[in-house]
């Protein structure tokens, strides 16, 4: 039994297992030269591993060990390594000069920078002018949006006008464009010859993809069909019980107002005011609903127009609280359900823009048919009348007010109504000009100088020639704004 205690405490000495950990294995072995103490910590072996994969042979190994231990390759890596940061600390340095701003030497690459691209626009202009015409999202173009909000609707004109060609300025092509208008539209003229006139109109867009030249005239036929079946009973005020056509004007001119706070297209107004005569026509509405009817059609046409609709709270706000947000929900749910979820109004902007388009875009004469377009929305005699008409109307009344000319062939193809046409409603217009201001609202905003003054403009004239007109006179333009 003695004995085999003591084998035991021979394995379980903890002497014995320190000894055990430094006991060189055969592979220790055949990497240490005899000269290496088996004790010796394993950095004198890792850098004969360094040193023998720098040699090819083996007996130049053993010389670099022997010969100097391993202090000559302690003494160069140091020296490598002071070298290594002398050189990065001067290339640091060097980098830091020259990023340093020295306020006098960075100014001028800064401008070289900017004006060598904008000169390459300047020098390339036919290319950019593509680029705006077909992408629509130009820098020039977007810079003029974001500044005007509020003029948006003054450079439409701009917008629309098309690019000049062969090296030819704007005013060449108005020139061209007023010739067609000395032709007279007396005897009748054919289609032949009014198709002939405007042809030069849409071959000069046929580079441009945004006018979609090829199918314009297929687009404003289609238009002028879907008109008749988006127009409202003329007469639906006879089946409501509770309302009259002062309040409905009354609730056009608010909605007015509402429309230049936010700032909207003018599409969603007509559409707005198109959505609640729809809808009048079909249900009977309470007084006290007219509102949110009126607050519920200007939120459907501004999601349905805008490319940025306000929220549901800005109408709760205009209108006081006095609906919630819950209710123009489910008011929004109830009139489109009402109206068939068709919204495929033809707006009469669109006719006003076509026929702008012969009268070679001029911005007085557009920004004056805008006001009287508008008449159409506030005054209900315009109801039974399609939005064409009233925009042909609108344009005749404004060039016959600026002394733009004769109603030409090429208007007449153009707005698709002749004078004769017209006379009905132009009197309409001239009978409300002639009459006092009952839309304050509506006044107000068209005499400021965004809109060129065009409702002071308009009243002036209406109280010098209006009684004439109303009386029977016939138009003449081409004499000046006195009647025959």
């Amino acid at each position: 039994m003695p004995p085999a205690r003591t084998v035991r405490r021979a394995v379980t000495d903890e002497n014995a297992e320190a000894i055990g950990t430094q006991r060189l294995t055969r592979a220790k072995a055949a990497t240490l030269t005899d000269d290496v103490i088996a004790g010796d910590p394993p950095k004198k072996a890792l850098t004969t591993k360094r040193s023998a994969t720098n040699v090819t042979t083996g007996p130049l190994a053993r010389k670099r060990t022997a010969l100097g231990d391993v202090s000559n390759v302690a003494k160069k890596d140091p020296v490598e390594k002071d070298d290594l940061k002398k050189d990065v600390l001067s290339r640091a340095t060097s980098l830091s000069k020259s990023a340093k701003p020295s306020g006098i030497q960075k100014q001028p690459a800064r401008l070289n920078s900017t004006r060598a691209p904008l000169g390459q626009k300047s020098s390339n202009a036919a290319p950019s002018d593509l680029k705006r015409s077909g992408s629509g999202i130009g820098g020039p173009v977007n810079a003029k949006r974001v500044k005007s909000a509020s003029k948006s609707e003054d450079t439409e004109a701009s917008e629309n006008v098309p690019p000049p060609k062969n090296g030819s300025s704007g005013k060449m092509k108005t020139e061209e464009k007023v010739k067609p208008a000395s032709v007279e539209v007396d005897e009748g003229v054919d289609l032949e010859s009014l198709e002939d006139l405007a042809k030069d109109l849409d071959t000069e867009d046929m580079d441009d993809p945004l006018m979609v030249a090829e199918y314009v005239h297929e687009i404003f036929d289609y238009m002028k069909q879907l008109e008749i079946s988006t127009m409202p009973n003329p007469d639906y005020m006879d089946d409501q019980a509770e309302l009259e056509w002062k309040m409905r004007g009354i609730l056009v001119d608010w909605l007015l107002e509402v429309h230049t706070r936010f700032r909207l297209l003018p599409e969603t107004l007509f559409l707005a005011v198109n959505i609640i005569d729809r809808f009048l026509s079909c249900k009977v509405v309470q007084l006290e609903r007219l509102q949110l009817v009126g607050v519920t059609a200007m939120f459907i046409a501004s999601k349905y127009e805008e490319v940025l609709s306000p929220h549901v709270q800005n109408f709760v706000h205009v209108a006081d609280d006095g609906f919630p947000e819950s209710e123009i929900l489910s008011a929004e749910r109830f009139v489109l359900t009402s109206l068939d979820y068709d919204l495929s109004y033809p707006n009469p902007m669109n006719f006003l823009r076509r026929i702008s388009k012969a009268d070679n875009y001029d911005i007085q004469t557009r920004t004056l048919g805008k006001y009287l377009l508008e008449i159409g929305c506030l005054d209900h005699r315009f109801l039974k009348h399609p939005p064409s008409l009233v925009a042909a109307s609108a344009m005749y009344l404004a060039r016959l007010v600026m002394n733009r000319g004769e109603w030409d062939a090429t208007l007449v193809k153009y707005a698709g109504y002749t004078e004769e046409e017209i006379q009905p409603v132009f009197k309409l217009m001239v009978d409300y000009l002639a009459a006092p201001v009952a839309h304050d609202a509506f006044f107000k905003k068209y005499a400021s100088k965004k809109f060129l003054k065009a409702s002071i403009v308009l009243r002036q004239w209406a109280k010098k020639w209006a009684p004439e007109y109303l009386n029977g006179a016939v138009p003449q333009p081409s004499s000046g704004r006195t009647p025959s």
